[in-house]
């Protein structure tokens, strides 16, 4: 249960809404609480094969919940102690870190669908997930160097595994909102959609299409693509040889072949 958080489920696939509309889904305590546990209960979930992560409202989130946030970002200059003012700043950003990493570590795809503002620790979001999809008219922005801060919660580590090592700079060092449609064509977005519906609709059309796939196959290509990201080619060769050594012989396998054969659609169990 979440006061700020919704989840939804339609077969195979659960949509993690973030809803706070009134705030513009400010992402204030609550929710760096709430989202690493419901994404944990989601990847333990076997019958859960996709997650998308949308928002109510009109905006995907404004970021930092700033009022809420504000003793904290203040106590460097009310803290007598400096020192251990350093020690619990610390603390608390390495547990919002916790809360982007828990999206990336989940072994189910997540599809992020951004419509709105997508501000500062939204883009730490997003950086976090598998796929995004946007409305052409989102904002969003790499915001904290306006806000005298480094974005320490993800976005300047997945970034450039997106984006090429000069955009990267330029988003960050200028803090500037870019659309959408812009962010489509830098490759931040994998698809663009006029409206919001278009949007959800087509993040659950893609999270059906890839649903209708063997879990063993989906999650173990994402494992594969995260463990070999930083491994030489033939490193990388090796790693999957022996991946598929381990799960290659599985029902889901046998269940695509007969399916072939029968010419039907397969029926996948995830074993």
């Amino acid at each position: 249960m979440s006061d700020v958080l919704t989840l939804e489920r339609d077969g195979a696939v659960a949509t993690v809404w973030l809803d706070r509309p009134e705030a513009r889904n400010a992402i204030g305590p609550e929710l760096w609480n709430d989202l690493p546990v419901m994404m944990e209960v989601l990847g333990n979930d076997h019958g859960v094969r996709v997650v998308i992560i949308a928002a109510r409202g009109d905006a995907f989130t404004v970021g930092l919940d700033l009022k809420a946030f504000s003793p904290q970002l203040m106590a460097g200059f009310t803290d007598g102690d400096g020192a251990s003012g350093r020690t619990r700043t610390r603390a608390e950003v390495k547990q919002m870190q916790h809360t982007m990493t828990a999206i990336a570590r989940c072994p189910k795809p997540v599809i992020a669908a951004v419509h709105g503002y997508c501000i500062g620790a939204g883009v730490d979001l997003i950086t976090a997930c598998d796929i995004r999809l946007a409305t052409t008219n989102a904002v969003l922005s790499v915001r904290e160097t306006r806000m005298g801060m480094v974005a320490d919660v993800g976005t300047l580590q997945r970034l450039p595994r997106i984006l090429d090592p000069g955009r990267v700079a330029e988003l960050a060092f200028t803090g500037r909102d870019f659309s959408g449609e812009e962010a489509a064509a830098m490759g931040l977005v994998n698809h663009v959609y006029d409206t919001q519906d278009e949007l959800n609709q087509a993040a659950r059309q893609l999270a059906n299409e890839i649903a209708a796939n063997s879990p063993l196959a989906v999650q173990g290509s994402k494992a594969v693509l995260a463990a070999t990201e930083d491994m030489s080619v033939d490193q990388a060769l090796d790693y999957v040889a022996v991946w598929n050594a381990a799960f290659l012989h599985s029902n889901d396998l046998q269940e695509a072949v007969k399916a072939f054969l029968e010419k039907r659609p397969p029926d996948f169990h995830g074993t």
